[in-house]
């Protein structure tokens, strides 16, 4: 996913008010607020898609991973979990069963 040049203007100035009309040889933006130098937009976008390539893994792993009640779920019954915080999930299963 490509960051979009909105999302690193907000990022530099979340009250900056524009407009950006998209052509074929680059994106033209009308200012309603004070501009925002493109080189500090460009620096800005730079970050913020390194920030979100950097994150690839993250997003892969969520996909793969079984969902976190699951995992608790296993733990629970493994029976890894301190006394305390077992009973109180017992308590929980006991008072709404499946």
């Amino acid at each position: 996913m490509m960051i979009a040049r909105a999302e690193a203007i907000k990022s530099l100035d979340n009250d900056a008010q524009f407009s950006i009309q998209h052509l074929t040889d680059g994106d033209v933006i009308t200012w309603h607020t004070t501009p925002i130098d493109d080189g500090k937009i460009n620096t800005e976008l730079s970050r913020l898609q390194a920030e979100f390539d950097a994150q690839e893994y993250a997003r892969s792993r969520k996909t793969d991973y079984p969902e976190i009640g699951d995992q608790l779920d296993a733990l629970y019954h493994a029976g890894v979990f301190p006394a305390n915080m077992a009973a109180r999930i017992k308590e929980t299963k006991d008072k709404y069963p499946k």
